[in-house]
């Protein structure tokens, strides 16, 4: 081989060995290695530098940086995984560069972090294109062919709008603290408002809780309610057990959810409106009294007008006075005379210490209730009138009542339940109605006006009284009476039954006369009348 073709043999198989290394493609696992890390370019204007930025002394990454930076403040590097990370995510602010390790990891939040003493690296901000700002500051892009920025001002605005960045990040964050607490804080008052709210619902709904009437009439009690009409509907098993009728309406028993038996009325020819009808309810039922019935509550649910009272077991004073025959039924002294000293006590009470005067206006034996001890109490308030203390009496053409009972005064005042309560007392003595005495049903009131005048002036002209008394006294006790507390309730009643009513005692003085002859002195063989019996009480007056 000549010399020619040596050469030309030699220059073929290095330029197949330089065509080689000029490949455009590594390996899996190879990897490149900087000769001379000093080879660079150079923007037109020398602001940036491209090459092989040294992150440890073995490795090396291609990036750009500033050139008039003494350390190589790099604006950009390459993130062969994931290139333009930051750029592409709307919710990346910037990205901080691990030196160490050559990492970068992308921020969403700008926050105060955690301050590291070792290892060292660099954060990068996006900033939008545009900003209003006097002088002129680095796009986020670095590859625009115009762009020829001042490099003191763009680090300087770099940093200072970094720092905006920074301490915005760090109010916002203050601000959604501040106003995630408030949200906390205000979603449990919500809570609790409105927990409490569907309790007070629910009761309401169950209870029908108790309402003010009117103004300055306001329940101050508990057991006074409200019923609906389906509630009592249910109680009295649609009204089927009817254990009483009278005038004011019909009376059955029922039963509560709480398994109280009670009284329920069914009032009717009722007139007042729904207001008058609340007010006096509001009354009402804050009466308590062991010789009255206790109300437990009421319904208005219009058309009805109905009460609801406690039920009491042995029915009403008249089936056992009036309507039973043998021993069995009949009504011993000692029990006629504490149903009227029972009596008395609880129309005092309705009379002189409620707050308002509650005038019952339909005293008679229907409305008097036996408990299982036969223990007296005023039932029906239904008719019940009340006058302010000190103010106008009611002034009413026609009130309602039972004829024998009613007085035949106007206007209306506590008199009038005197007077039928001295019509009850003339029957707990007698046995019988008064009206019994005469068929004629038009003649009741002249019926007992002439009994009253006979009582009056056997009282006055008598010395002895002892027959006619005995005569007068229900014959099914035999003589089994006491003289002494007989004399007091015929005295009682005939003052009670003046057509006078000034004459009248009040129910106070009455009780007083009761109580003084309540125990008597055991053997009594004699009643001493004139004025001697006026004085058995200091109240009131009696002649």
């Amino acid at each position: 081989m000549d010399a020619f073709s040596t050469s030309l043999l030699l220059q073929t198989l290095i330029h197949m060995l330089l065509h080689v290394s000029a490949l455009d493609f590594l390996s899996p696992g190879s990897s490149l290695s900087v000769e001379h890390s000093t080879d660079v370019l150079y923007s037109p204007d020398h602001t940036f530098t491209c090459g092989f930025y040294n992150i440890s002394p073995n490795a090396s990454t291609f990036s750009i940086w500033f050139s008039n930076s003494s350390e190589k403040t790099v604006a950009w590097s390459a993130n062969i995984l994931h290139p333009n990370i930051c750029l592409s995510d709307c919710k990346c602010n910037g990205f901080a560069y691990w030196r160490r390790i050559g990492d970068c990891y992308p921020k969403a939040i700008l926050l105060g972090g955690v301050s590291q003493q070792h290892g060292t690296g660099s954060i990068y901000v996006k900033l939008r294109q545009v900003l209003e700002v006097s002088e002129p500051i680095p796009q986020s892009r670095f590859d625009g062919p115009k762009y020829t920025p001042d490099y003191t001002k763009t680090n300087k605005y770099f940093i200072a709008d970094f720092l905006d960045v920074l301490k915005g990040g760090q109010s916002q964050s203050k601000y959604l603290y501040f106003y995630g607490f408030l949200s906390a804080i205000f979603l449990a008052e919500v809570t609790f408002i409105l927990f409490g709210c569907l309790i007070l619902l629910r009761e309401s709904r169950q209870l029908r809780g108790v309402w003010p009437a009117e103004s300055g009439y306001e329940m101050i009690t508990n057991h006074f309610r409200r019923y609906t009409y389906r509630e009592l509907v249910t109680a009295t098993r649609k009204f089927q057990d009817e254990i009483g009728r009278g005038a004011s309406g019909a009376v059955y028993k029922g039963i509560l959810t709480d398994r109280r038996e009670v009284a329920v009325k069914m009032l009717v020819d009722i007139h007042q409106g729904e207001d008058e009808f609340k007010h006096e309810l509001s009354v009402i039922g804050r009466i308590y009294h062991m010789n009255l019935v206790r109300v437990w509550g009421f319904c208005s649910d219009d058309p009805h007008r109905i009460l609801v009272s406690e039920y009491v077991e042995n029915g009403s004073l008249d089936k056992i006075l009036f309507g039973g025959q043998g021993s069995q039924a009949l009504l011993e002294w000692k029990k006629r005379f504490n149903i009227a000293l029972g009596v008395a006590k609880g129309l005092a009470y309705l009379h002189h210490e409620c707050l308002e005067w509650v005038i019952h206006c339909d005293v008679k034996p229907e409305n008097i209730l036996l408990d299982e001890n036969l223990e007296p109490k005023i039932a029906d308030f239904g008719l019940a009138k009340l006058l302010n203390r000190g103010g106008p009496k009611l002034n009413v053409s026609r009130i309602q009542g039972t004829r024998g009972y009613l007085a035949p005064d106007l206007p209306i005042t506590a008199k009038v339940d005197v007077y039928s309560f001295g019509v009850v007392l003339l029957e707990l003595l007698k046995g019988a109605r008064v009206s019994d005495i005469e068929t004629n049903e038009d003649e009741v009131e002249m019926v007992l006006g002439r009994i009253i005048r006979i009582l009056a002036e056997n009282l006055k002209s008598d010395e002895d009284g002892q027959s006619w008394i005995a005569e007068f006294i229900d014959n099914r006790l035999d003589g089994r009476f006491n003289d002494l507390q007989a004399g007091a309730m015929m005295k009682l009643a005939v003052s009670c039954l003046e057509e006078d009513r000034g004459r009248r005692p009040t129910m106070e003085c009455v009780v007083q006369t009761l109580v003084s002859v309540e125990k008597p002195v055991e053997q009594i063989t004699s009643l001493l009348f004139g004025k001697e019996i006026y004085h058995l009480t200091t109240c009131g007056k009696f002649s």
